[in-house]
């Protein structure tokens, strides 16, 4: 406690001398970058669900798409709090590239970590109303699917349970970012399941999985110190560098073996244009695997590699949806 005060006293006097405007700390905090993982699952459900023949009601599709927005902006602030009370931010790393740790805003002085809760609590207030709302409106499968979601991203960090402290998170991350968004945006449309769409879920969840394990690498110390024993700070750097790539070949290997199965649409064979984003992340993680700041690059290409594979899958369903080929 005593660290988390005296850091965050000298932070303050620092900021106070030139603090940015409002909008800009909170905009810091938000952490957008970070947001599209959830926002291209609940596409890719809409998309396939409107490729089956189904018409899409666009209100619930709209609710949909605020609702895991919403919920992620409170997963990135509750994180950060939970993180800075555990002193995993606090470590004082000079090296700490923009990707990984938290925003910084609450180190920095800028923002009280009450303040963060308060605004991560308002997240998940409306990501409820709006839950309920389509549970009402589309059937009680989606009561679950919410109450998994707010579950994984409340616990990911905050006690008791706090999983992504017990080697857990990545699992469950990878679990809420793919089958959870992708099904139960699916369903909100066409009120059944399919093995198409579960299949399908697989490669957002999967590229989830290895956007953590890289985004943890660079915290590994500053993870051990605070007790956040994640699988990189449990097993070490080249076991993340092992967890990434077998996440990013599964991923791969889903799409493929998906068509060649004729369970995937063929259009979805698009992802692949991310491979040389991946390989260029997977080179330069294990070239500056000790140098958090080198390591950036990486970082970024696993978010384009995501982002590219999804948006492929996307546009693939609504191709089909369409009809326009």
């Amino acid at each position: 406690m005593k660290l988390r005060k005296h850091h965050s006293g000298i932070s303050r006097s620092k900021s106070e001398k030139n603090p940015p405007p409002a909008w800009k700390i909170w905009f810091r905090a938000f952490r957008l970058h970070y947001v599209l993982p959830s926002i291209l699952p609940a596409l890719l459900g809409s998309a396939m669900a409107l490729a089956e023949g189904t018409t899409i009601f666009l209100l619930h599709f709209v609710l949909v798409i605020a609702g895991v927005t919403i919920n992620h902006l409170g997963i990135n602030m509750i994180d950060d709090v939970m993180d800075y009370r555990s002193s995993v931010d606090l470590q004082g790393n000079s090296d700490q590239n923009f990707f990984t740790g938290g925003s910084g805003v609450l180190t920095e002085g800028l923002l009280h970590d009450s303040q963060m809760l308060k605004a991560a609590g308002f997240c998940f207030l409306m990501t409820a109303l709006v839950g309920a709302y389509l549970t009402y409106a589309c059937g009680w499968p989606v009561l679950f699917f919410g109450l998994f979601g707010m579950a994984c991203s409340i616990f990911y960090t905050a006690p008791p349970v706090r999983f992504g402290y017990r080697g857990l998170g990545e699992l469950g991350l990878l679990v809420n970012f793919g089958p959870v968004i992708v099904m139960g945006s699916y369903f909100v449309q066409a009120r059944n399941f399919a093995l198409e769409p579960l299949i399908a879920s697989l490669v957002p969840g999967l590229m989830m999985w290895s956007m953590i394990m890289i985004n943890e690498i660079p915290d590994y110390e500053a993870d051990r110190s605070g007790g956040k024993w994640n699988l990189v700070a449990r097993y070490g750097k080249m076991a993340g560098v092992m967890f990434f790539g077998t996440g990013l070949a599964a991923a791969y290997a889903v799409l493929i073996i998906g068509v060649w199965t004729q369970i995937l649409s063929p259009w979805v064979m698009a992802a692949l244009l991310s491979l040389p984003l991946a390989m260029k992340s997977f080179s330069v993680m294990t070239r500056h695997l000790h140098d958090p700041a080198a390591m950036a690059p990486a970082n970024l290409a696993m978010i384009k590699v995501h982002a590219l594979s999804v948006s492929a899958m996307v546009a693939a369903y609504f191709i089909e949806g369409f009809h326009l080929f």
